[in-house]
C-alpha cells in the first residue's frame, strides 16, 4: 500500500562524498530504485552521491545472520538506485550519525554491510556532528588474470582489478587531467571483467607514500572522494612497489579532501578521515510499509491490499521511532 509520509532524513559527507541517511530501524520502508534516484537528484531532489538506509540487523533479511555481532545494517544505494556492497566514506558518515543522535556512545562500533562486518572507531569527546572516523576495510583483493584496459579518448592505460567489497579498476597516470571531464564512465575492457560495472581510479603516485586521485564511481559519476577507491589505489601502489611486510601509512588526496590509509603487516587496511553531518529535515515520499510477517502473524495484508491491524500498529510504531531523534519533525500520515 503506497502511502505518502514525511520521513526524517539527515545528510552528511566524508571529504565531499555526500550521502542521505534514512533511519528505518524496523525495516518498514519499501524503497525502490526510483525513490533513491529521486532523492539523490541534485536538481529535483535533495541531492547526494548515495543513500544510506539504517536498519536493525534483526529487521533485515540481508543482515539477520550478522545480528549477533552488529546492531545496525548499512543498506547502501548508489545515486542511480543500484545496491552497493560497501562504501568507506558512507560507513564513516553513518557512524557519525549514530553517535550524533545518541544511538551509539562512540568508541568502537561494528556495522553490518553487504560486504560483511566492518569495525569503526569514533573518537570520544569530538564535536557531535563532525570529526575524524576510522573504519577497518579488511584486505583488498587483487584479482585477475584478465588484462584490463581503461581508455579515455585516444589515451589508454593498463588497469589493476582491486576488490574492496566493491570492484575497482585502478590506473596510474602522469597527469590527472588525462582522465578528462569524467562526465561519462571511462571505457573499460574486457566488459566481462566487470559485468555489474566498476569504479575507476586515476592515480598519480607522488612518492613518499602519497597519492592523489580522481574517481568515476559506479552508479554515480565523478565524486569528490571515494573511501574504497582510496584503499584500492593504495593496494595498487603497494603491488607496483612490491612492498615487503610491515606497517605503512599512505596519504591519499582527492578533490574533496585528504584521507589516511593505514596498512597492517597482514595487508588489512584502515581508512581514516573527516565525517560531517550537515543537514536534517523531512522529505515527503510515496512508499509502502512492507515488513515481513513474524510472531505467528498470518500475513500483513488482507485481500485487495487492505492492511491488517498488526501492520498498521507496526507502521505507527516505526514512524514514532523515526521521530524520537528528531524533535519537532513529525511524519505526516495519510488521511
Amino acid at each position: 500500500m503506497n502511502t505518502p509520509i514525511g520521513i526524517p532524513f539527515a545528510k552528511g559527507h566524508g571529504t565531499g562524498n555526500d550521502f542521505l541517511i534514512l533511519e528505518d530501524p524496523d525495516g518498514l520502508l519499501d524503497l525502490t530504485p526510483a525513490h533513491t534516484i529521486r532523492l539523490c537528484d541534485r536538481r529535483r531532489g535533495i541531492g547526494a552521491d548515495g543513500l544510506l538506509r539504517l536498519v536493525r540487523c534483526t529487521a533485515s533479511p540481508e543482515a539477520f545472520a550478522m545480528a549477533s555481532r552488529a546492531e545496525w545494517f548499512m543498506d547502501y544505494r548508489n545515486a542511480d538506485g543500484s545496491l552497493g556492497a560497501m562504501c568507506g566514506n558512507g560507513a564513516r558518515v553513518l557512524a557519525r550519525y549514530l553517535t550524533a543522535t545518541g544511538r551509539h556512545p562512540g568508541g568502537t562500533l561494528t556495522l553490518a554491510t553487504r560486504a560483511g562486518l566492518r569495525e569503526l572507531h569514533i573518537p570520544a569527546g569530538a564535536a557531535p556532528d563532525q570529526g575524524d572516523v576510522s573504519v577497518a576495510m579488511g584486505v583488498p583483493l587483487l584479482l585477475g588474470p584478465e588484462r584490463i584496459t581503461v581508455a579515455v579518448g585516444v589515451r589508454h592505460w593498463p588497469a589493476l582489478h582491486v576488490d574492496v567489497g566493491n570492484p575497482h579498476a585502478v590506473v596510474f597516470v602522469d597527469d590527472l587531467d588525462h582522465a578528462g571531464t569524467l562526465a561519462a564512465a571511462p571505457d573499460v575492457s574486457p566488459a566481462s571483467a566487470y559485468p555489474h560495472g566498476v569504479t575507476v581510479e586515476f592515480v598519480r603516485d607522488l612518492g613518499s607514500r602519497h597519492l592523489v586521485l580522481r574517481v568515476h564511481e559506479r552508479g554515480v559519476g565523478e565524486t569528490p572522494s571515494c573511501g574504497t577507491g582510496a584503499c584500492a589505489a593504495v593496494a595498487a601502489a603497494l603491488h607496483r612497489a612490491l612492498r615487503p611486510a610491515g606497517f605503512v601509512q599512505y596519504t591519499v588526496d582527492a578533490p574533496g579532501g585528504r584521507l589516511l590509509v593505514d596498512v597492517a603487516a597482514d595487508g588489512t587496511m584502515t581508512l581514516t578521515g573527516p565525517a560531517h553531518l550537515t543537514t536534517r529535515g523531512t522529505v515527503r515520499l510515496n512508499t509502502a510499509w512492507n515488513p515481513p510477517a513474524r510472531n505467528g502473524e498470518r500475513g500483513l495484508q488482507q485481500p485487495h491490499g487492505v492492511p491488517t491491524p498488526a501492520l498498521l500498529a507496526r507502521a505507527e510504531r516505526g514512524l514514532e521511532h523515526l521521530t524520537d531523534l528528531h524533535a519537532g519533525l513529525q511524519p505526516r500520515r495519510a488521511t
